[in-house]
Formats: C-alpha cells, structure tokens, sequence
C-alpha cells in the first residue's frame, strides 16, 4: 500500500480518538480533540500533494480519501451538534450531500467507474474544515478560560459567515457534482 493510501487510512484511525476526546470531559480534552482534527486534515492535504508528486494515484484514493475526509468531517459537525455549537439543519444538509455523492459514486463502482472528487467539492472540504477547526479552537479556548465562556461562542458573527459560506458549498458542490454526472442516475 503506498503512502498517500496509509495517510488516508490513518486519517480514518484518528476519527474514533477525535471524537472520544471531543466526547469526553476529561483536562484537555478539547485542546486534544483539536489537535487530532488538525493532524488529520494536515494527511488529507499531504496524501493529495504526495499521491499527484509521485503519481500514486490509485482508484483505492480516489474513492476512500473523500470517504474517510467525509467520515471526519460529518464525525466532528455531528459532535458539535451534540455540544449545541451548530444548529442540527445544517449537519443534516451537509450529510445530505454526502450520502447522495457517495451513492453517486457507489453507482458508478458498480458500472467499474470512478468518480473522483471536483475543485468545488475540494473547496467544500477546505471550508468545512475551516469551520470546524474554528469551533474546535473556540473550545479549546473556552476549555482554558472555563465553561462559562462556552455560551458565547455561539454570538459569534465568524462562526455564522463559517456555517453560511459551509452551506452554500456543500449544496452547490453536490447539485453541480449530480449535474455533471446525472447519466449514472439515469442508468440504474
């Protein structure tokens, strides 16, 4: 297994420590959720730069590295659901789109294709990422300052232009994804 593939499947282990500490309410355990979430997206660029250098793209990437960078992402906005942080309709938009893509992408595997992932689909990651290490830093910050802090975050007028500019990607990502290859849902 090449490196690029070991960085995604590396990414995939650090999902279940992310969300235990980012669960749990043990000294520092924000500050750690954090730092799990930050090593992970840093393999989600690194596993991209690494695969296109050495041309080790593999059809094993295409696919699971947007799975695993899903399976992250959705973890960690379902958690800051459970934390009150995010409202719940944004996090079902967003697991929305993801499920239909990779349902998408499943139709095209069953006809032998592989559907890579698009600059746009690219940039909604980034921002998704970018929210969440944005409310990540804001609880670790509020873990350092104390609870109390915590009923702030959610006046802050960053994080909404975060949750908005999110959206608005993750919806047009995933209708210009499903335009662009609509003659897969037409085939089944």
């Amino acid at each position: 297994m090449n490196v690029p593939n070991q960085l995604t499947l590396f990414r995939l282990c650090l999902t279940l420590p992310f969300v235990a500490a980012l669960s749990m309410n043990f000294p520092g355990a924000k500050t750690t959720a954090l730092v799990l979430f930050l090593v992970g997206s840093f393999t989600d660029y690194a596993d991209g730069v690494i695969a296109r250098k050495y041309q080790l793209i593999s059809d094993f990437g295409r696919l699971m590295d947007p799975l695993v960078d899903k399976i992250l992402t959705v973890s960690a906005f379902i958690c800051l659901v459970a934390l009150h942080l995010l409202p719940a309709w944004v996090v079902i938009i967003i697991v929305s789109r993801e499920f239909l893509i990779t349902g998408l992408r499943l139709i095209a595997a069953s006809q032998g294709k592989v559907l890579a992932a698009e600059k746009l689909g690219k940039h909604k990651t980034l921002w998704q990422m970018i929210t969440i290490v944005y409310f990540l830093a804001l609880l670790a910050i509020a873990e350092l300052r104390g609870t109390e802090w915590v009923s702030k975050l959610k006046l802050s007028i960053v994080g909404d232009v975060l949750i908005g500019v999110t959206v608005i990607l993750t919806l047009l990502s995933g209708i210009f994804y499903l335009a662009k290859h609509r003659e897969l849902i037409g085939e089944t």
